[in-house]
Parts: C-alpha cells; structure tokens; sequence
C-alpha cells in the first residue's frame, strides 16, 4: 500500500478520524504494512504486547484455546478495525491469539509512535476509551446469551448480528451474509460443537428460514419473525 492508500484508511479509523490531513500524513508515514496468509498467527497469548494494528485488508479472529485444545472465538475483525491496544495501554502481555481468516494486510503501529499520538491528540484516549467500552458490553452481552439462550437461540443471535455487520438486502427481501464464517468459528463464537451448529443451520434451513449459498447465507424475512429478531 502506498502512503495515500493508508492515509485514507487511518481516516476511517475511529480512533485517527479527528486527526488533520498533516498529522494523519505523519502517522502514516511512521505505519508499517505486513501480509499475513490463510490462518497465520498474527500473535500469542502472553506474548509482549509492543503493537497494533489495522486491518487494510481481510479479517482476523480473537480466540482462546482450551486444554483440550478447544477454540473459543472472542471476536471477529474486519477492514477498518483496529486490536492490540490494550496491552499498549496496560504494559501487560497479550490476552488472546489472533488468527488470519483469510489473506490479510495490516497496519502495524509501535507502542511508542501510539502513544506519541495519544499524548498529543487528547480527544483520541476518549475514542479509544468508547471502543474499549463498546468491546466490553459486547463481552457481557455474549456472556448473558450464553447462560440464557440454547443453542438454536445463539446461533440465531449471532447470524442475526452478522447481517448487520456484515449483511447486504437482496431483491425479494431478506438479507445475504456475504462471508459466513465456518461452522468450527461460529461454534467457537457460541460455545457448542461444530455438529450442533450444523444441526441448527440445516433445521433453519429445512424451516425455509435460511438459505446457504456458497460462501454465503441468506436470511428470509421469516428468519427474524420466528427466531426471535
């Protein structure tokens, strides 16, 4: 990516929005751009955190592993969104794994250019204040459904929440999911197996609740009257 191209990135970024076309150019110029392939570890629990990132290109998750190995995906990351900060805030190590989900760039910011940047633009320590907050509801949220809803409930929630990330209204109604993730991600996202998640789609499916496309879902318009949207 050249210069210009990152520039506009960082613009769209809600932590660098109130930046000035000078200093954003500053910035940019100071970024340092990494390719990462299919499934590539970006970091490691408990690694040094002396980083962060942007995601120019693709999607990356946040994920746990168990000591069985088991995956629990914490959150999932797309073009725009930035991870990493908090352990440039706290000087602790890092709290999750992320993984590329498919080819990815990323904007790469060292600790000390960050926090440059936050001792000279005030405003940008209370966006970055709302986002951890954002992310912090979000966490309590997927806790509450976790002990509330079953298993149909969850992954009805979670396709619900992906249309409206992630989602494009179709002609005839309804709404694509133009990257669905697979089904191991969605069980990490909901806390169940793989088998279970597979029996949910195919009974919404059979329900003529949803259609699977390809790479993609579609959600008919009964899938929110009759699973609870």
């Amino acid at each position: 990516m050249n210069q210009s191209e990152i520039r506009e990135l960082l613009k769209g970024v809600s932590i660098f929005s109130q930046m000035d076309e000078t200093v954003l150019s500053s910035l940019a110029s100071l970024v340092v751009t990494k390719e990462y392939p299919k499934e590539s570890l970006v970091f490691s629990q408990d690694d040094p955190g002396d980083a962060m990132f942007v995601i120019a290109r693709g999607r990356v998750k946040v994920v746990l592993y168990g000591e069985n190995g088991r995956e629990v995906v914490l959150s999932v990351f797309r073009v725009g969104d930035f991870f990493g900060e908090m352990a440039l805030l706290d000087n602790l190590p890092r709290s999750a794994n992320v993984v590329t989900l498919e080819p990815s760039t990323l904007l790469v910011l060292q600790r000390d250019t960050f926090r440059r940047y936050l001792e000279q633009h005030p405003a940008a320590s209370f966006s970055v204040m709302a986002e951890l907050c954002r992310r912090l509801r979000k966490a309590d949220e997927i806790i509450s459904n976790l002990s509330l809803l079953d298993v149909y409930g969850r992954v009805a929630r979670l396709l619900r929440e992906l249309a409206q990330s992630d989602g494009e209204e179709i002609e005839g109604g309804g709404i694509r999911i133009r990257k669905r993730p697979t089904q191991q991600d969605i069980a990490g996202m909901i806390n169940t197996s793989r088998e279970t998640v597979s029996r949910a789609l195919s009974e919404f499916q059979r329900r003529g609740l949803l259609v699977l496309e390809g790479k993609t879902i579609i959600l008919r318009p009964q899938f929110y009257r009759e699973s609870g949207g």
